[in-house]
């Protein structure tokens, strides 16, 4: 496995940056739809008994890293320095916006959902830098010293950073809010509509991203690409699920927890593995690439699949 993961860290991934555009411009949208369902007076009781919150926090800035560092270190035989090094960006990475849709798909605290988005957003210029550093370091200096080359200092623009958030969170979250105060007919019409554009946007950028990378899909070798993520992705839902019940949160609450913890803001570690000016041209590191790349399409897979499950079950309070 891990001669064949090798094969992959020279091997390029299409990513465009114009698509990138377009996905934030649509992900500002399905934003819209969600705040439509979203209860404004749920934001203040969720600020006077913040646990949730809390416990949302610690699995993305604290659980996240460190359960990948321990999957890393149980798979150290079999992967390769910059596969996991890529691993660790994942979960270095903030929550993804696409989150607050599946929350609102699996009948989840939406609310919640996007507090911890937002916060997570907000933080991140430091957090993930922070992150990927102290993990990072410990894989080179305890587990594998020959990723030292893909320690990298991260920069993150906070300006841009929260024009982001603000753009695809901020400003959607309050027109929808505003069309429920001031149009509520129209916005209960406009709501499943919304809902389903989302659905089908998401599945078409899984498509998408398949078709400009069908040669690679089809190689043997990314197969264990797909292995990983899909160890990693579940390990990290199943520990937020798992939090979340040991702290005995509301039902909606764990399922908002579990989505939270296993979606991340992929884009943003694409975004600064692409970044000449942090990661060498000359620095091989498909593995990483290939590990973020695959996570941003197949988190979308399993949050929808956990989402559409969920939103056949009714919430057991």
């Amino acid at each position: 496995m891990r001669e064949q993961l090798q094969i992959l860290d020279n091997i390029p991934i299409n990513f465009s940056t114009e698509a990138t555009l377009s996905v934030n411009i649509v992900l500002a949208v399905v934003m819209y739809c969600v705040a439509l369902g979203i209860r404004p007076q749920t934001f203040i009781k969720l600020f006077i008994f913040p646990k949730s919150i809390f416990a949302g926090l610690f699995a993305q800035a604290i659980a996240l890293p460190a359960i990948t560092f321990l999957i890393v270190i149980l798979l150290g035989k079999w992967i390769t320095p910059m596969a996991a090094m890529g691993m660790i960006l994942v979960a270095a990475c903030p929550g993804g916006n696409i989150s607050n849709f599946m929350s609102q798909l699996s009948k989840a605290n939406i609310e919640l959902s996007v507090s911890l988005t937002a916060i997570g957003t907000v933080i991140a210029p430091f957090l993930t830098p922070f992150n990927f550093w102290l993990w990072g370091s410990f894989y080179v200096n305890y587990v594998n010293n020959s990723a030292g080359g893909a320690l990298q200092t991260l920069h993150i623009d906070y300006v841009q950073m929260f024009q982001t958030a603000l753009l695809l969170l901020g400003l959607p979250l309050l027109l929808g809010i505003l069309t429920v105060k001031y149009f509520p007919k129209f916005a209960q019409k406009l709501r499943k509509p919304l809902q389903y554009f989302s659905i089908l946007f998401f599945i078409v950028m899984v498509i998408v991203a398949f078709n400009n990378n069908f040669d690679l899909f089809v190689n043997r070798t990314f197969i264990y690409i797909f292995i990983l993520v899909l160890i990693h992705n579940s390990s990290i839902m199943g520990s937020g699920f798992g939090l979340a019940k040991l702290l005995k949160l509301p039902a909606k609450d764990q399922r908002t927890l579990t989505i939270e913890t296993g979606i991340q803001n992929s884009g943003l570690g694409l975004a600064l593995l692409f970044n000449p000016n942090i990661f060498p041209p000359d620095l091989a590191i498909g593995g990483m690439i290939h590990i973020t790349a695959w996570w941003w399409i197949w988190q979308i897979v399993t949050g929808l699949g956990i989402s559409f499950f969920w939103s056949r079950r009714a919430v057991r309070e």
